[in-house]
């Protein structure tokens, strides 16, 4: 381990209600990662969720009585001046603007999700444009930084950035973590005996081998069609002949298309009864801010485990922790693909298992890409490699070629009237696409 010196971490998005999970990974793991200068940054619209959460980290610091000094600020730019790491969990427009995206696709027959689908395409075009601002400010500010994005969605907005930008990144997920907790709960062992390969895309991988203490699981687990899911996703028991013949888990994620007709249906009948999913975090948000209002409360509360991002930090804690001491131990991250996936561009953005080092992740070859996957990644990549350009430029058309190339876009006639509705209600955060259409 090298030698301790204070670091300085800023936390773009810091009023989120996810950072007391960031607070406690960076308590418990202060010996091997001696965060000193602790920077919560957001926009002025977020100043008042940022003031209750940041007086929540203040009380979780104070308790564990370690010597980090936690600023809260709106000030992006004095925040990223001298920082060490930088980490994103943003939502340009707000939950306002997810409800959008799920409500609107409903409307028109298609899936309404926050990170795949027509609605994953609008949080793109409005996030990327912003974080590749926020490089463009570490750039200048903090070249040597790295930044951590989980920002939805995660491979996307990572590859604008390593594309884009000059910085040092990595996208992060909670999804991998999430499948060790289910591995360690399911085999009762520690994560640390356990090993689970992922290939594919962030949202779109499958975990090709399992192993405990070296033994395969592999087709135990492909036997136990149940699975693992999450918070935000639908329970949907997997088809049992079509899971033993792909040889593989896929991601809870992948219900979306390999079950898209169930997912739908399901999503009508949900928004019907209880709202969007947006809308269902809106509440659990609403009930933990008056949570983190209480100046008696020191630590994370347990509710925020509902949270469809439960787990994150522990894993954005471990990155950082693992690339400040050069450890060499093995993470699923979003990263270039430099040819381990030989049928996508090399620069295009990938999630599996990486040697972490101090000079960065090393994504390391894959064992197994089921065949029958290959197709879906590539269609998904194309998709959002065209999404991605889009953001960047404002192209409508290249906006269009995405949604028509997008596997859970059902119609190119439907596509284009439902893009123009979802541009015209993000106008605010889009004003490059509504210069072009000007010009």
């Amino acid at each position: 381990m090298v030698e301790a010196k204070g670091l300085k971490v800023v936390v773009i998005g810091g009023g989120s209600s996810y950072t007391p999970e960031l607070i406690e990974g960076f308590i418990v793991h202060h010996d091997r990662f001696p965060v000193t200068d602790l920077w919560l940054v957001d926009i002025p619209e977020g100043e008042h969720k940022l003031r209750i959460v940041g007086q929540l980290a203040q009380r979780m610091v104070e308790k564990s009585k370690l010597p980090i000094a936690v600023r809260l600020t709106t000030n992006r730019r004095e925040a990223l001046a001298g920082a060490d790491f930088v980490t994103t969990q943003l939502r340009v427009g707000l939950l306002e603007a997810r409800i959008r995206d799920e409500t609107i696709p409903l409307r028109y027959g298609m899936i309404g999700q926050e990170t795949t689908g027509p609605g994953g395409m609008m949080k793109a075009l409005r996030t990327i444009p912003v974080l590749l601002d926020i490089a463009k400010d570490m750039e200048e500010l903090c070249p040597d930084a790295w930044m951590l994005n989980f920002t939805n969605p995660a491979g996307m907005v990572t590859e604008a950035i390593l594309n884009h930008s000059k910085i040092r990144a990595v996208g992060i997920c909670n999804s991998p973590i999430g499948v060790y907790k289910w591995l360690a709960g399911l085999y009762e062992v520690p994560m640390e005996r356990i090993y689970a390969e992922f290939v594919g895309l962030n949202h779109l991988h499958w975990v090709t081998q399992v192993r405990i203490d070296g033994e395969s699981k592999l087709e135990e687990l492909l036997a136990n069609r149940d699975g693992y899911s999450a918070k935000n996703v639908p329970q949907y028991e997997w088809n049992a002949s079509f899971i033993r013949s792909l040889g593989a888990i896929p991601t809870y994620y992948l219900k979306y298309f390999y079950l898209t007709e169930e997912m739908l249906a399901d999503q009508v009948e949900s928004s019907a009864r209880e709202g969007t999913r947006a809308e269902v975090v809106k509440r659990l948000e609403d009930e933990l801010f008056e949570l983190y209002k209480d100046p008696e409360l020191a630590e994370k509360p347990k509710q925020l485990e509902k949270r469809g991002g439960a787990y994150y930090s522990e894993a954005a804690v471990k990155l950082m922790t693992s690339l400040y001491n050069d450890t060499r131990d093995i993470q699923t991250l979003n990263v270039r693909n430099q040819g381990i996936l030989d049928f996508l561009p090399a620069d295009a953005c990938i999630e599996v298992n990486c040697v972490v080092t101090k000079q960065g992740p090393i994504p390391l070859p894959v064992s197994l890409v089921p065949e029958a996957a290959k197709g879906l990644i590539h269609a998904v990549k194309t998709y959002e490699r065209l999404a991605i350009a889009a953001a960047v430029s404002g192209d409508r058309g290249l906006a269009l070629q995405a949604l028509a190339h997008h596997p859970l876009v059902t119609s190119v006639n439907k596509a284009e009237p439902m893009l123009e509705e979802m541009l015209e209600q993000n106008k605010a955060f889009l004003p490059h696409f509504f210069a072009a259409q000007t010009v």
